[in-house]
């Protein structure tokens, strides 16, 4: 979406990473991509994004450590979780979404998070 801030897309799988980004940036959303959870801190550091699209189980900072650091650093930032591994007990705090999932579902959602923002933002300038 012209004017946005960026997606970010954390993932492990190179095939859901690359083939999601490319999904996204169809749809009109500038998406920045990383592997982990320890990547994406170091995104977060350097870029504000509009919305984090993150994967649950990954080797670095992954799982329910990645969650916790995102609900504590990242209180105000629209979260969606894609997983295969997701157990129904895990308390998810974010919208989830298991894989395999409908791409075209999670671009509605961050779609509509990224109409909200530029509502508030042009209500608050």
């Amino acid at each position: 979406m012209a004017g946005s801030l960026p997606i970010l897309l954390v993932e492990d799988d190179d095939a859901v990473r690359l083939s999601l980004r490319d999904y996204l940036q169809r749809k009109g959303h500038e998406v920045i991509v990383t592997s982990d959870g320890v990547g994406a801190i170091k995104i977060l550091v350097d870029t504000d994004v509009a919305a984090i699209v993150t994967d649950f189980r990954m080797d670095l900072l992954g799982g329910d450590y990645w969650i916790r650091f995102l609900k504590k650093f990242c209180p105000g930032l629209p979260v969606f979780v894609v997983s295969g591994f997701l157990d129904p007990e895990t308390d998810i705090p974010y919208p989830s979404f298991p894989k395999p999932f409908d791409y075209g579902t999670l671009a509605e959602r961050i779609s509509e998070v990224v109409r909200i923002q530029a509502s508030a933002d042009q209500t608050n300038t």
